[in-house]
């Protein structure tokens, strides 16, 4: 997905009128981080926490603002619990009884909001404060993230500091991070917590293997963009184009990865329904291939 910058004040006012109510490295080797928590199995798709980078419904609008009711009721639609939420779902402008608020409402239709991006950071640290302690207060696991090369001292301390890790999202060809040796080469150095968040479909556009990003960062993956592209130019259903599936999700299993497996799809913003399904047949599918071999 784009990087998104901060949309302006929400109130919560404004969250009760859109419905959600109290009703409810380097190529040589691997670059690793500390222990893993067992996720929760959510059926068919195994070991791994199926969910949705909300972006893929960022076409359920309501007066032309993203409606988080439809968005929450679209995910539950899929079976799906698990969201890395994208900004205009969860407004990083908001205070913060707004975003508990938010927080509350969403998880109580049964949608976990266990990750947010993507975000920017940059040197300023007063700036980079106030989107770590928006990450705390709305508890997530791990922040999608387009750093500036200039940050990475401070993000070091803040990572550390709030126990939150960020995961370098690649944005696709051109894009500062589109490579995955660039990606391994700027977090060398640094925090264990500073990743990478493996955006699949901007990988194969940028002529990489997404399988590859998996092996060289191993447990320092902060998120997944699960997507599919086709001879690098065509966003496509999962399973129609050049993402090795089954693979992909071996090495993640392998890694044993506890974040989200967010699928986002970009194609038919406002009727993405059908076709997400489609993506999410086909990821099961691929855990069941895992599984027998």
């Amino acid at each position: 997905m784009p990087s998104t910058s901060a949309e302006r004040g929400v109130t919560r006012r404004e969250i009760l009128a859109a419905g959600l109510t109290g009703a409810g490295l380097l190529a040589a080797g691997r670059l690793t981080l500390g222990a893993w928590t067992a996720p929760e199995a959510r059926g068919d798709y195994g070991p791994f926490k199926m969910g949705l980078q909300s972006y893929s419904l960022r076409g359920y609008t309501t007066d032309g603002k993203a409606d988080v009711k439809k968005a929450v009721a679209v995910t539950k639609e899929l079976g799906l619990h698990y969201w890395e939420s994208y900004t205009a779902h969860v407004p990083m402008s908001a205070d913060a009884d707004t975003i508990k608020a938010l927080k509350q409402e969403i998880e109580a239709q049964g949608v976990h909001v266990g990750g947010y991006g993507v975000v920017h950071f940059n040197k300023d640290e007063k700036s980079a404060r106030k989107i770590f302690d928006f990450a705390r207060t709305l508890g997530v696991g791990y922040l999608s993230a387009d750093p500036d090369p200039d940050s990475f001292d401070l993000l070091d301390k803040l990572v550390e500091e709030y126990g939150i890790p960020i995961g370098i999202h690649n944005h696709g060809p051109g894009h500062k991070y589109a490579l995955i040796d660039t990606i391994a080469r700027a977090i060398k150095d640094h925090s264990p917590k500073i990743g990478c968040c493996v955006d699949t479909g901007h990988f194969l556009r940028s002529k990489e293997d997404p399988v590859r990003a998996v092996e060289v960062f191993g447990n320092r993956v902060y998120g997944v963009h699960l997507k599919d592209v086709k001879n690098a130019e065509t966003f496509t259903i999962l399973g129609q184009g050049d993402l090795r599936t089954i693979d992909l999700l071996k090495a993640l299993a392998a890694n044993k990865y506890g974040y989200i497996l967010a699928v986002e799809y970009e194609e038919k913003p406002e009727n993405p329904l059908e076709d997400i399904k489609a993506c999410l047949a086909e990821a099961k599918k691929a855990v069941a291939a895992i599984g027998s071999v």
